[in-house]
C-alpha cells in the first residue's frame, strides 16, 4: 500500500475500534502497560476503575478470549437497564446471567436434561418476579427527585450560607433517604429476592457440579455508573452475596467518583467494600504521571497503525515538534478522546496541503468543540439534579484560572479531606475529562501544607483570543512542570464561595456567551 492508502485504512481502523461492542470489529489488543491482563483473569472479584474512553469494555472482552478453558464470561452492560428501578434491574441482571448460561448450556456444561431444568426454573421465576408492580417506588422516587432538584436548584441560585451548607450537600443526605425509603416501599419485593437466594446459590452450585468442564464463571458487568446512584450499592450487595462461596466472579467495570459500592443502612453495611470483598484495577492514566500516559497511548496508536500495515516509524512521522505531546494533553491523557481528535486533526492537516504532518496549533483550533461536547456528555450522564451544581462547578474554576492568568491550580489536602462538596464536585469533572489531575502530594513554595494540583481543559481558554500573550499555559509534559507548579495560584473554600456566589444563574449560559465574545 501506498501512503495514502495506509491513511485510509488507518482511519478505517480507528473509526471501527473507537468504541468496542460485541458484535463489531475485532478489537485492537489491550495495551497493558502494567499487570492489569494477569490481574483480571485471576478467579478473584474485581472493580475496574477508569474514566469514559480508557478501555474498560475492551479490557473485558479482551481479557476474556484469554481465559482458561476451564473459566467463561458472561457479559453484560448496565446502560441497558439504567432506566429500570431496583429491585427490577437487579432481576434483569440476574436473568441476563442465567439466560447467557442457557444460551451456552450445551458448549459448556453438556447436554444434561438436569441443568436445562435448573435454568428454565430460575429463569420463570425471575420472571414471575419481574412482573410485579413498581408504582409505588416510582411514585416515591419521582417525589423526592422534584424536591431535591427545587431546593437544590434554589441553593445554588441565592444562598450566601458556606459553600459546604450549599453545593449540593442536599442531595448527599437525600440520598441516604431515599436509600431508606425504597427499602422500606419495597420491603416485601426485597425479601422475597433475599429468600430465593440461598436456594439460588444451591442450585448454582448444582449447576456447576453436573459439568466436567467448566468450573468458574466471570459475570461482567460493564458501565455500573448508569444505574441510578441509590440503587447502586443495593445491587452490589446482592451480587456480591451471590457470588460469594459459588465459582461466580464478578468484574465491574465503572467510573469511580460516578459509584457508590458501599453504603451504610441503619448501622448495617449494604455493598460491597474495596480490597474485602474486591481488588480495584485502575487503568485510567493521568498526567500526573504525563511521560507514562503519553507512552500508552503512543503504544495504542501503534497498533492502530500496525493494522493499516504502518510501522511505529511512519505512524510517528505523522506528527511534528510538540504535535504528539499536545495531542494528549488534549484528550486528557483518555485514549479515545486523543483518537478521535487524531482524525479530525489529520483530516484538517491533510485538506490544508503543507507537509500534512500534525503540529501543536492543529490542534489547538478543535478544542473549543470538542469542550462543548463533553458538557453535552456531562449533561447526558449526570443525574439532572447534579447537572446545574457540575456546570456552576465549571464556570467557577474556568474563571479561577482565568482571571490567575494560568491553567493550573493547587488545592490543599486538608481541603480535599475536609469540603466533601467540594472534593465530589472535582473529583466529578475528572470523570468528565474538564478538570485533570496533574500532581499530588506536592509542596506550594510560598504556603504551607501538601497539594494536589489540577489543570484545566484546554478546550475552556485555547479558543480565547482575548488571552493570546497574557496566559500562562504551563505545558504538563515538560520536565520542570512539576515543579512550576509549587508556584501556582491556591484554589481554597474561601475564594470558591466568593465565585460561586457571584456566578450566574444559568452558568452553562454565560459559559457560552464568554466563549462567543472571547473566539
Amino acid at each position: 500500500m501506498n501512503g495514502t492508502e495506509k491513511l485510509t485504512k488507518l482511519r478505517l481502523v480507528i473509526n471501527e475500534n473507537l468504541r468496542v461492542q460485541r458484535g463489531g470489529a475485532d478489537p485492537v489488543p489491550y495495551v497493558d502497560v502494567g499487570n492489569v491482563l494477569n490481574d483480571i483473569k485471576a478467579r478473584q472479584n474485581h472493580v475496574v476503575f477508569a474514566r469514559r474512553g480508557c478501555g474498560k469494555t475492551l479490557l473485558l472482552h479482551y481479557s476474556s478470549r484469554q481465559l482458561d478453558s476451564s473459566v467463561k464470561s458472561v457479559y453484560l452492560n448496565c446502560e441497558d437497564f439504567k432506566r429500570h428501578s431496583f429491585p427490577n434491574v437487579l432481576i434483569e441482571i440476574l436473568d441476563t446471567l442465567f439466560h447467557e448460561l442457557e444460551q451456552h448450556l450445551s458448549g459448556w456444561f453438556g447436554k444434561k436434561k438436569r441443568s436445562r431444568d435448573l435454568i428454565a426454573g430460575i429463569r420463570r421465576e425471575l420472571g414471575t418476579l419481574r412482573t410485579r408492580a413498581d408504582t409505588q417506588e416510582q411514585s416515591i422516587r419521582e417525589s423526592i427527585t422534584s424536591e431535591t432538584g427545587s431546593s437544590v436548584g434554589g441553593e445554588a441560585a441565592t444562598s450566601r450560607a458556606p459553600v459546604s451548607l450549599r453545593l449540593g450537600a442536599g442531595v448527599t443526605e437525600t440520598r441516604k433517604a431515599e436509600t431508606e425509603r425504597t427499602y422500606q416501599i419495597l420491603d416485601d419485593k426485597i425479601k422475597e429476592l433475599d429468600t430465593k437466594l440461598p436456594r439460588l446459590k444451591a442450585q448454582i452450585r448444582e449447576f456447576f457440579e453436573l459439568s466436567t468442564t467448566v468450573k468458574a464463571v466471570f459475570l461482567q458487568i460493564d458501565d455500573f455508573y448508569h444505574l441510578n446512584r441509590v440503587d447502586q450499592p443495593l445491587v452490589m450487595d446482592y451480587i456480591h452475596r451471590l457470588c460469594k462461596d459459588v465459582p461466580l466472579y464478578f468484574k465491574v467495570a465503572t467510573l469511580k467518583h460516578a459509584t457508590t459500592l458501599y453504603a451504610d443502612r441503619q448501622g448495617q453495611p449494604i455493598g460491597a467494600q474495596e480490597r474485602h470483598d474486591y481488588q480495584p484495577i485502575g487503568i485510567d492514566f493521568t498526567f500526573s504521571e504525563f511521560r507514562r500516559t503519553k507512552e500508552q497511548n503512543r503504544r495504542i496508536l501503534h497498533e492502530f497503525g500496525s493494522l493499516a500495515g504502518m510501522n511505529a516509524a511512519e505512524v510517528d512521522d505523522l506528527f511534528k515538534g510538540e504535535g504528539f505531546d499536545r495531542l494528549v494533553l488534549a484528550g486528557g491523557g483518555v485514549p479515545r478522546d486523543c483518537l478521535s481528535l487524531f482524525l479530525e486533526v489529520l483530516e484538517a492537516v491533510q485538506s490544508a496541503g503543507g507537509d500534512g504532518r500534525i503540529g501543536k496549533d492543529d490542534i489547538r483550533i478543535l478544542r473549543r468543540a470538542d469542550f462543548e461536547r463533553r458538557i453535552q456528555e456531562l449533561k447526558q450522564g449526570s443525574e439532572g439534579r447534579e447537572q446545574d451544581t457540575l456546570i456552576r462547578g465549571i464556570y467557577v474554576l474556568r474563571k479561577f484560572c482565568i482571571d490567575r492568568k494560568i491553567n493550573v491550580f493547587m488545592v490543599s489536602e486538608q481541603m480535599i479531606q475536609q469540603e466533601d462538596q467540594i472534593r465530589s464536585l472535582i473529583y466529578r469533572l475528572l470523570d468528565y475529562r474538564i478538570v485533570h489531575g496533574a500532581g499530588s502530594a506536592l509542596t506550594h513554595k510560598s504556603q504551607p501544607g501538601t497539594y494536589q494540583a489540577f489543570a484545566i481543559d484546554i478546550g475552556c481558554y485555547a479558543h480565547m483570543r482575548k488571552l493570546h500573550g497574557r496566559f500562562t499555559e504551563l505545558d504538563i509534559a515538560d520536565a520542570t512542570a512539576k515543579e512550576r507548579m509549587r508556584s501556582a495560584p491556591v484554589l481554597d473554600a474561601t475564594v470558591f464561595d466568593e465565585i460561586w456566589r457571584e456566578a450566574p444563574v444559568d452558568a452553562e449560559k454565560a459559559l457560552r456567551e464568554e466563549d462567543e465574545e472571547a473566539g
